[in-house]
């Protein structure tokens, strides 16, 4: 099975993880539905765009993620979905004891709540196309914690617990749900997070990327958004049919400490 002219939907899409899987789908030939919070003419232009680079179907669906109705008038809108890429997600530091509310409900909003409104959405198409692929982008923040990142880390931990649910659900159906936990990854707000990094500890590049940034990540190197995409094809292949309710992460080696 090749997701070749396949419907694929993944949340907060515009930029980062969200856009570099987008690549990868459009690059097999699947039918892609990007979104995010926006609608400007540079986020039409995006899908036009990778539409003509692929040489496939590329669309732009605005819905915000941190309210339920959006989350599932997406759905609707696109008309079909064979997969459901859940990765729109924010983040916010502070200690619990001064952690804003209003950041905290945006947090479990749209990293959280998004993915149970884009699935119970998405899977009556699933069911009625007699296939489906549901990748949730997780962290290694749903496989461990790191302290002042309170709504991040329930959020991730809930997404983990939320696909072995949607898996459970659907394992007699040819229905997959899958969580991938990814460590830092180097995308165009992380790149940008460099500079200032390398001036607050007057060190170079190089030690910032790896004494700093990287302190948790024994690999020492980031992710890629390219590798990101290939493991969420790789779940969505017939070689992972038996793949189910389960958690892979790409996180050079974090969550093996």
């Amino acid at each position: 099975m090749s997701v070749k002219g396949k419907t694929v939907i993944i949340t907060g899409s515009n930029s980062g993880i969200g856009l570099g899987i987008a690549r990868e789908m459009a690059r097999a030939g699947a039918h892609v539905v990007l979104n995010s919070f926006t609608d400007s003419a540079d986020d039409h232009k995006l899908a036009a765009d990778m539409a003509s680079e692929f040489d496939t179907d590329v669309r732009y669906i605005q819905a915000d993620m941190s309210k339920g109705e959006q989350c599932r008038a997406l759905i609707e809108t696109a008309g079909a979905c064979d997969i459901l890429i859940n990765n729109a997600g924010i983040q916010h530091v502070a200690p619990i004891d001064g952690f804003p509310t209003e950041k905290w409900d945006a947090i479990i909003a749209i990293n959280l709540n998004s993915a149970f409104h884009t699935t119970a959405a998405a899977l009556p198409m699933m069911r009625k196309a007699g296939w489906g692929r549901v990748v949730n982008i997780a962290s290694a923040h749903g496989l461990t914690a790191s302290p002042f990142k309170s709504a991040y880390v329930a959020a991730k931990h809930g997404i983990v617990g939320f696909t072995k649910v949607t898996a459970l659900e659907t394992a007699q159906e040819p229905i997959t749900a899958n969580a991938i936990c990814p460590g830092y990854v180097l995308t165009p707000l992380v790149e940008a997070q460099i500079p200032d990094t390398m001036e607050k500890y007057e060190m170079s590049r190089e030690d910032v990327i790896k004494k700093v940034m990287l302190e948790r990540q024994p690999s020492k190197e980031f992710a890629t958004v390219e590798q990101l995409g290939g493991t969420a094809l790789f779940l969505c292949s017939d070689a992972a049919a038996q793949i189910t309710g389960t958690t892979i992460s790409v996180d050079g080696g974090w969550t093996a400490l």
